[in-house]
């Protein structure tokens, strides 16, 4: 049998909500047996039965609305499938993958449940039968709920065996990987005490604790006592694990299953089988008894099953080996948890492997001796057993009433070496995004806050690893928070600023759509020495997209402009080197940008930045815009000194006069409304600077070079004209600074390049094209310092964009860029998220799991739990007995119901509607609500629902499902589907 790989874990146990809790319960060897809860049953009622066993605490919450199940359907199902929901979700979480990730992939599903208590309940009463009920009901439909609400279409069963139900499920689950059915596989089991049923057959058999306690292997043991519990396992094979880098909590060797056959009795457990497939189970793991450290046993603590199960044991593991094998069951801890017995088993040994260490089995201090375990080569563990170094190897029983036994033999997770750079002492300044999402406002906030809880109690250090985790994990719901950090300490004081009630921003919004995105490449006159050092030093996809444009631009450069950038050279500032540097920065910036899944909508690029942007865009490869650029520089250096530009905070009309008596002085660049620059000799702009600042206009000047875009660049642009270029059209919309419009088909060669030189930079009119043509939601300055941005702000022309820059200037670091990243993720995009992180912070990282919400509760145990006494009645109201409302046709304005559409009495009718089928209280039925996103609906509750429509709004007639579909977007768009029929049937 080939390995798998247990890559995730979730479970609730009595005492033990959460993995984390069920350790702690079993390391100090605590026990959540507790009374009968009253919600169960009254325990007076039913002397025959203990009044003690092992329940989980609010057993009735599930957070339907996170699930998209209305009301009325979540009272009616199963609350086992109510607790297997959220159990996968947190399951898949913690394997290290976001839940939604894995919608449409053929993921398996196997649940371990036994008998089908609610239906016998629920569905006992044939007058109050449902069609949400007989869904509700089925034992088979707790595989398929998961299936269904997570996408996931891979092998989807129900496994009934009794009590050896969940560990036979990560059989099968093990064999589907195996067979290649599935690539992962969700498997384990769920178990609730509905009613005291099964407790009174356990004591009419003679088989019932009368503590409610079990106590597996003890001089005391007097039987079973019964129990809740939920737990699910993540599974993989083992190479897909380790190819993936995810984390391995425990490797399954091997497993089997067989049944006693005809033995002395349906019920009684037979050593003879329990011993083959113990001996089944080592030779498919490819292991001898002898290398077993310690077997997690069924061990009810029943006289007769302990006894049979240690000689089943002794024989298999009475061997000659160094130390005795040891035993315990996690009964004593739990109870005897039925349908989930065997993962509550398979996940103790899964933890003790992964933490090196077993805990003790409870009540041992009394340990039978009729049971001979000295004898028979085991011990009883007493207290705690640390595993050495190496490998260690356990198994896991699981015994079922009817004679079907499983076994599972495990084993601890291969070492796998620590990637080079990882956790390191520069890994504390690495910089990365955290993110968490959640399905409501009130939902993120709430995970806001378990996650800074979580990372407070973590060793203070670096966030970088944390925060790739969460990117993998906590992304894939609508409500979005993220957050650039860089060490624990920052990351809690955000997570805490963001998840307080008064901090409605910081703590993330709902985008609706994904981001539209511009770049725009800023050019000449914004280049310093050292420029974007902090962020080649903090970006590892930086660094190499530089590289990639040094290299491009060596070949025909002569000299690394990445160590001119770097090192702080002074020659940054001359055009020769200059216009390659900023090139090459444009173009790294971008790439870093894209690589991380920000695609441009459209570019724009202010001069020189034109050449990246036109690479960007596809209209120039990397190498022939390198040439260009150098060549470009180059005829630039040649030009005389002398002219200079300057920035006026005026309209070029109100310059016309000025310029006219200064024929070397033209305008160069048009930025916006009021804001031109101007071009020319020296003396000549120094001249109309001080008449403009005489009239009260503000004016700068420029640190260049030349008098760039003047008749003084004319032989450089003579020069460009007769250079070949290699050219296509644009793949991404360029908007073009030379012409002031949109470029789709049209060529940039030499003219166009030529033309760039010595025309005026149309900035306003392009940034204007720009905006008409994609609506930009952000727009992005892609440059080593804040120039264009500012003058976008200034101009008015994308008044509803959010500005972003990852390299806005001297100071900037790697976290810049983060911050681009988060807010994009904010606004909708889902990143690259790798290509944030050096490849050792890729670390996976425990999360503190999604925290759902504990205002909705599903439950009236008065509704199916009859009491022994004979006056007794069951309540009128159970779990979705809730008689239809009556249906009143709407024919003129009604204020019942929901009076904020009494107005509408189309509307008013939906709204009724809506809430009848779904049990949806009326002011959560909107407008904008969507039947399948935000109320759950699926195919019977549409059938309901047009039949309810019809009823109420008689002058419509007959619609059929067909005509209503595309209508079922949202309330409002049905109600105005029904009042166009309405019209029509009028006329």
């Amino acid at each position: 049998m080939g390995d798998i790989a247990v890559v995730g874990i979730d479970c609730a146990f009595p005492g033990a909500a959460g993995v984390q809790a069920y350790w702690d319960l079993l390391m100090r060897g605590g026990d959540g047996i507790g009374p009968v809860p009253a919600q169960r049953w009254e325990a007076a009622d039913f002397p025959a039965v203990s009044g003690s066993g092992g329940f989980i605490d609010d057993a009735d919450v599930f957070d339907s609305d996170f699930f998209s199940v209305t009301p009325r359907e979540a009272a009616a199902m199963d609350p086992h499938h109510r607790l297997l929901l959220p159990c996968a979700w947190r399951a898949l979480e913690d394997s290290g993958r976001a839940p939604g990730d894995l919608a449409g992939t053929e993921t398996g599903v196997f649940i371990g449940v036994m008998g089908g208590e609610w239906g016998r309940l629920t569905m006992s009463d044939l007058a109050r039968v449902t069609p949400l009920l007989g869904a509700g009901s089925s034992a088979g439909m707790a595989a398929n709920r998961i299936s269904y609400h997570f996408n996931l279409t891979g092998p989807s069963l129900a496994v009934d065996t009794a009590c050896s139900s969940s560990l036979v499920a990560v059989h099968l689950a093990a064999g589907s990987l195996l067979a290649g059915e599935c690539d992962t596989a969700l498997a384990g089991g769920v178990n609730i005490v509905l009613s005291p049923s099964l407790g009174m057959v356990y004591g009419q058999l003679g088989l019932a604790a009368s503590d409610g306690r079990c106590k597996p292997f003890s001089a005391d043991a007097d039987g079973i006592g019964r129990s809740d519990g939920v737990g699910l396992v993540v599974l993989r094979r083992l190479d897909d694990a380790l190819a993936d880098g995810q984390r391995i909590y425990a490797v399954l060797r091997g497993s089997a299953v067989n049944q006693d056959g005809r033995s002395n009795g349906v019920i009684a457990p037979n050593r003879w089988s329990q011993q083959r497939v113990l001996n089944s189970a080592y030779r498919r793991a490819g292991v001898t008894p002898d290398r077993v450290a310690f077997v997690e046993a069924h061990g009810t603590g029943t006289v007769l099953g302990d006894a049979i199960e240690c000689a089943a044991l002794g024989a298999v593991h009475g061997i000659a080996r160094e130390t005795p094998c040891a035993i315990g069951s996690v009964k004593g801890n739990l109870g005897h948890t039925e349908g989930a017995a065997g993962i509550a088993g398979l996940i103790k040994t899964v933890l003790a492997l992964h933490h090196r260490i077993v805990p003790a089995s409870l009540f041992a201090e009394r340990e039978n001796p009729q049971l001979r375990l000295g004898e028979r080569g085991m011990r009883l563990l007493k207290s705690p057993m640390r595993l050495p170094r190496g490998e260690s190897l356990a198994g896991v029983s699981s015994f079922g009433m009817g004679g079907t036994n499983a076994h599972a033999v495990l084993g601890s997770a291969p070492r796998i070496p620590v990637a080079a750079g990882a956790r390191t002492g520069g890994a504390r300044d690495a910089v990365g995004v955290f993110t968490v999402s959640g399905d409501t406002p009130e939902a993120l906030r709430r995970n806001l806050a378990a996650q800074a809880d979580a990372v407070a109690g973590r060793p203070r250090g670096g966030a970088a690893a944390l925060c790739w985790s969460s990117n993998r994990i906590k992304t894939g719901l609508p409500y979005r928070f993220a957050a650039p950090v860089r060490d624990t300490d920052e990351l809690v004081a955000e997570l805490r600023r963001a998840a307080a009630p008064r901090d409605a921003a910081g703590s993330g919004g709902r985008p609706w759509g994904r981001p539209v995105v511009a770049f725009l490449f800023t050019g000449q006159g914004s280049e310093y020495p050292g420029m974007t050092a902090g962020l080649h030093r903090d970006s590892p996809a930086y660094r190499r997209h530089l590289a990639e444009a040094d290299e491009a631009l060596a070949a025909h450069l002569g000299t690394s402009v990445r160590e001119l950038i770097l090192s702080g050279d002074e020659r940054v500032h001359r055009p020769e080197f200059a216009q390659p540097a900023l090139f090459a920065v444009g173009y790294a910036l971008a790439r870093t940008l894209t690589s991380l899944g920000i695609t441009p909508a459209a570019v724009l690029g202010h001069s020189l930045g034109e050449y990246a942007a036109a690479v960007t865009a596809g209209a120039l490869a990397l190498d022939e815009a390198a040439r260009l650029v150098v060549r470009r520089g180059a005829l630039m250096g040649e030009l005389p000194a002398g002219g200079a530009m300057i920035a006026a905070a005026a309209g070029p009309e109100k310059l016309a006069g000025l310029l006219a008596g200064e024929p070397g002085a033209v305008v160069a660049a048009l930025n916006g409304p009021a804001d031109t620059v101007v071009s020319g000799p020296l003396q000549a702009l120094e001249r109309i600077g001080r008449e403009l600042a005489g009239r009260g206009v503000r004016v700068k000047r420029l640190p260049v070079s030349h008098a760039f875009h003047s008749p003084l660049t004319a032989p450089a642009a003579a020069g460009l004209r007769t250079e070949p270029v290699r050219c296509e059209p644009p793949t991404v919309p360029v908007a073009s600074t030379r012409h002031g419009r949109m470029l789709r088909h049209d060529l940039m060669d030499a003219g166009y390049w030529a033309d760039q030189i010595e025309e005026p930079v149309l900035m306003d009119a392009a940034l204007g094209a720009l905006v008409a043509d994609v609506a930009p939601t952000h727009l992005i300055e892609i440059g080593p310092r804040a120039t264009l941005l500012p003058i976008a702000a200034r101009g008015g022309r994308a008044p509803a964009a959010e500005f972003l820059h990852p390299a806005p200037g001297a100071e900037a670091t790697g976290k810049e860029l983060a911050a681009t990243v988060a807010a994009l993720y904010r606004g909708g995009l889902d990143p690259l998220w790798e290509e944030l992180y050096e490849p050792g912070h890729r670390v996976v990282e425990a999360l503190s799991p999604y925290v759902f919400s504990s205002a909705q509760r599903h439950w009236d145990r008065q509704a199916f739990v009859h009491t022994a006494q004979p006056h007794a009645q069951p309540h009128p109201a159970g779990p979705v007995a809730v008689p239809p409302a009556p249906v009143t046709p709407v024919a003129a304005h009604s204020g019942t119901g929901a009076g904020a559409h009494a107005d509408d009495p189309v509307l008013l009718a939906v709204v009724q509607a809506v809430t009848e089928v779904g049990g949806y209280p009326p002011e959560r039925v909107v407008r904008e609500a969507r039947f399948y996103e935000d109320l759950g609906f699926d195919s019977v509750m549409i059938m309901q629902l047009k039949n309810q429509v019809e009823a109420r709004l008689p002058r419509v007639g007959e619609v059929s499902v067909q005509q209503m579909l595309p209508a079922l977007r949202t309330v409002g768009s049905l109600a105005a589907f029904l009042d166009d029929m309405l019209l029509a049937r009028s006329v």
